[in-house]
């Protein structure tokens, strides 16, 4: 008997009711992940009236669990139920979440407790993304997982844009803390869709099991050896790191700075983030237009160049379109690479190492987040928001450099499988650059 659940017809998996079960969990937590990425800040700025040396912090607390656990979270995961760290994630985010509105009601609400939520889901949120990632192979039949990833990843790249959007909407009709209550509520449900999963999932066998260091490794390797993905994960963690400056400074630098109001910062996350629903709408058509490993140093220049508008807009008199404009172009930008980037990799990687190299990827790309959080809000204590900004703005362009001076820029198609010869034949010797991959 089977583990998977009944398999429709080919190109019918919206028919698939567990796979819409894990979409829709998915999707509603990406959602809330995003909500409270902002809504956090916003409470912190406007309630607790944070310095920019406390946004860093709170910046860096939400993403640190990727640099301290983000490794050994992969293989953990491997090893356990993927349901199972599906819905005890949603819970503990809920529950955490859950805390600050009552805390506000009472007017106990403190910088510390903030600091401690942004902590404790952070954390639930690095095993969240590696288990949901590596639960589909188990969830639908071989021939659907090519376009079940796509459905989902699709959907992330979607939440991660459209998620600030929602909050700017909210934020002006229920406030920072009633919208984190609404956050906290998402979770709840979309706990209840993975706990609507008939399918039985199942633990490795333990025998089978090597040491944890060497399951970590076998991860850590695929991702840094491969000639390709190694430039691709190297330019989005450096962006990241100049992202993270600019985000731990971007709510007090819209309503201290230029002072504009709460709701106008909705505004501008609202209408900027149709950007990244067209992004991920046009994304595929952008790649075969282009060509699909052009496509990537193509759309992370793009984003650099629209990334100057946040600092400019302090030296101009109307200041809110070209927030608009640069967030619209960047959100488009963003979707437009990650989709590409994350197709390529996920159907690069074997499926029992999909856990330890989601977590490979993350450890790296957002471990470099609370440095740059913490970074951002040193700098921005020494030499003011403003500058900051511009040192996050040109750092943008420097995280472009390793896709742009890399044979992608080159190139159409980008290999399908995790084969040395494919990738011998398909990607030009640079100097100094092996084609050997891990085997």
């Amino acid at each position: 008997m089977s583990l998977h659940a009944p398999t429709p017809a080919p190109g019918s998996l919206w028919r698939h009711r567990d796979f819409r079960h894990l979409w829709a969990s998915e999707t509603v937590s990406q959602v809330g992940t995003q909500i409270t990425l902002v809504a956090l800040p916003v409470l912190a700025v406007t309630i607790l009236h944070a310095t920019p040396f406390q946004m860093g912090v709170l910046t860096a607390l939400e993403t640190v669990a990727f640099l301290v656990i983000g490794l050994p979270a992969g293989a953990w995961v491997d090893r356990w139920r993927r349901n199972r760290v599906l819905v005890t994630g949603d819970l503990v985010r809920a529950v955490a979440l859950g805390t600050l509105p009552v805390a506000w009601a009472l007017d106990v609400l403190s910088l510390p407790q903030l600091f401690v939520v942004a902590t404790v889901t952070g954390t639930a949120t690095v095993f969240f993304d590696v288990a949901w990632q590596s639960y589909l192979p188990n969830l639908v039949a071989p021939r659907q997982v090519v376009d079940g990833n796509a459905k989902l990843s699709a959907s992330m790249e979607v939440a991660r844009v459209a998620g600030p959007g929602i909050t700017g909407v909210l934020l002006r009709v229920l406030g920072a803390p009633l919208l984190i209550s609404f956050d906290a509520v998402s979770y709840l449900l979309s706990a209840l869709f993975i706990g609507g999963i008939r399918h039985t999932d199942t633990v490795p066998d333990r025998a089978g099991r090597r040491k944890l260091r060497t399951e970590i490794a076998e991860g850590l390797s695929f991702v840094v050896r491969h000639p390709l993905l190694r430039r691709i994960v190297a330019c989005t963690g450096i962006f990241n790191l100049f992202s993270a400056m600019t985000f731990a400074l971007l709510v007090l630098f819209v309503l201290r700075t230029l002072g504009l109001s709460a709701s106008t910062l909705g505004f501008v996350f609202s209408v900027g983030a149709v950007g990244g629903i067209i992004g991920a709408a046009t994304a595929a058509r952008f790649a075969r237009a282009v060509g699909e490993g052009r496509s990537i140093p193509l759309s992370a220049v793009v984003s650099a160049a629209a990334g100057v508008c946040i600092p400019l807009a302090a030296a101009v008199t109307a200041p809110v379109p070209l927030l608009i404009g640069g967030w619209f172009v960047a959100s488009w930008a963003i979707v437009a690479y990650n989709v590409t980037q994350v197709s390529f990799r996920q159907r690069l990687c074997p499926p029992n190492l999909l856990g330890r190299m989601n977590a490979s990827v993350r450890f790296i790309v957002y471990g470099t987040m609370p440095l740059g959080g913490l970074l951002g809000g040193v700098l921005g204590d020494l030499i003011g928001v403003v500058a900051t900004l511009w040192v996050a703005a040109i750092g943008g362009f420097v995280a472009c450099l390793p896709v742009v001076l890399s044979p992608l820029l080159g190139m159409g198609d980008l290999p399908d499988e995790w084969d040395r010869g494919q990738v011998a034949a398909t990607v030009p010797a640079e100097p100094g650059m092996t084609t050997d991959v891990a085997g």
